[in-house]
């Protein structure tokens, strides 16, 4: 019936990399592992920032905006690598990217928005004429003062 010697090319396929797949994976892991190193790092200079009571908000906000920076760029990398969108082409990846873009700043401005609405809620901005408005009926009705 069959030859247990034929094999057809099929079966016996190997998957093995090749030179250019093994470069592209160490290039991977090392530009992965040079960012991470780089966020651990400004992490690292935070906490000791903090122990040592020496922050200044503006260099804390500063590295907070750098490591945000540097895990984007990693999140696209990976996206880029390992689901394959580095090749496919430019308009399917701004089919992707760019809901992306919004939704980010969609939460930036909805955050700057609670921030505003948290700020003036305490100032005359907001409700203190609200506030006035119901001491001074309380203040007025208060005994002994006249």
């Amino acid at each position: 019936m069959f030859e247990s010697n034929t094999h057809s090319p099929e079966v016996t396929f190997h998957h093995a990399p090749d030179e250019s797949q093994i470069k592209k994976i160490i290039k991977t892991t090392v530009i992965l592992s040079v960012i991470t190193l780089i966020e651990l790092g400004l992490g690292l200079v935070m906490y000791f920032m903090h122990e040592g009571g020496h922050e200044s908000p503006f260099v804390v906000l500063l590295i907070k905006g750098i490591i945000v920076i540097l895990s984007l760029l990693k999140a696209f990398y990976i996206v880029g690598v390992f689901m394959h969108l580095g090749d496919e082409v430019k308009n399917l990846m701004y089919t992707i990217v760019f809901p992306l873009m919004f939704f980010i700043w969609f939460i930036a401005a909805f955050l700057l928005d609670g921030n505003s609405w948290k700020n003036l809620r305490n100032t005359r901005g907001g409700s203190m004429p609200y506030i006035e408005k119901t001491t001074e009926h309380i203040e007025a009705k208060k005994p002994g003062i006249e």
